[in-house]
């Protein structure tokens, strides 16, 4: 992205959600990778429904639309976009599509059909398999054919890598204890627990970065001397923002970020390429 120097910092990380800092950028540009991560990293989802036989209750478009709204383990080094595919087919390949089949059959019992009950013919799985899909009712009966590919979460919402991506700016607590006539009442209100009670019974800074902007504590805080400086005050620094990502667990948290990174990076140099062109 240019010249422009950024710095990330790893808050938290776990299986499936990932919480950074980056520091040294605009909204703007915060924004965009926010929107990328949403829309523009690919994952993969069932799109094609061969509905072979279904007694069960609900219909056939209804079954699809569940289908589809599971969420695959996707695999972006095997699997390339249909539109970018060699192979220039309706149908597919093995390099833009995967398949799967789903054979259930309820006996004098109604039982449940599972996203565990999808047969892969490949690698690409369901990334749980307690996902309910129908359930049937006795003897009736359930075969298909499903068909996913990779495709964007500006297509439909089944494509977005992520179930949250959000980020705030960061936040700067500035706290003047010595003007603050009810410590206790402001350590009470924030709903995240920004503050605490340091060893010598001072009201202090617990976390800064829990804080969410809120500002209950400033409308709550009453100074002791009006003329003093006020005893406490929020800013959000427009320059840092620490990001929530959690990932639907199509893809790692980190790759996620990553791929939309270098999305917008591809983007930029676009976007000087024809500049220069136009210019020229």
């Amino acid at each position: 992205m240019g010249s422009v120097s950024l710095e990330i910092k790893i808050l938290e990380e776990k299986d499936n959600l990932v919480r950074f800092l980056l520091n040294g950028t605009n909204p703007a540009h915060a924004n965009a990778l926010r929107r990328a991560m949403i829309a523009e990293v690919p994952a993969m989802a069932i799109d094609d429904v061969i509905i072979i036989e279904n007694t069960s209750v609900l219909y056939d478009e209804i079954i699809a639309h569940r289908m589809g709204l599971i969420p695959l383990k996707t695999d972006l080094d095997s699997y390339v976009l249909p539109e970018e595919c060699d192979c220039k087919s309706e149908l597919g390949c093995s390099k833009c599509r995967a398949s799967f089949t789903l054979e259930a059959e309820a006996g004098d019992e109604a039982i449940m059909v599972y996203s565990s009950d999808l047969k892969p013919e490949s690698d690409i799985t369901p990334v749980s398999g307690n996902i309910p899909i129908v359930k049937l009712g006795p003897t009736q009966k359930l075969r298909l054919e499903a068909y996913a590919r990779l495709g964007h979460g500006r297509e439909h919402a089944k494509w977005q890598p992520v179930s949250a991506c959000a980020y705030k700016y960061l936040p700067r607590v500035h706290l003047n204890p010595d003007n603050l006539g009810n410590p206790e009442e402001v350590i009470q209100v924030c709903p995240t627990k920004v503050y605490a009670r340091d060893p010598g019974n001072r009201i202090t800074v617990r976390d800064e970065l829990a804080c969410t902007l809120c500002m209950d504590c400033v409308d709550k805080a009453v100074p002791q001397d009006a003329k003093k400086s006020f005893p406490v005050k929020i800013e959000g620094d427009e320059t840092a923002f620490v990001f929530y990502v959690e990932s639907s667990g199509a893809l790692t948290p980190r790759r996620i970020v990553t791929e939309a990174a270098g999305i917008l990076d591809r983007k930029a140099s676009s976007l000087t390429d024809l500049v220069k062109k136009g210019l020229e």
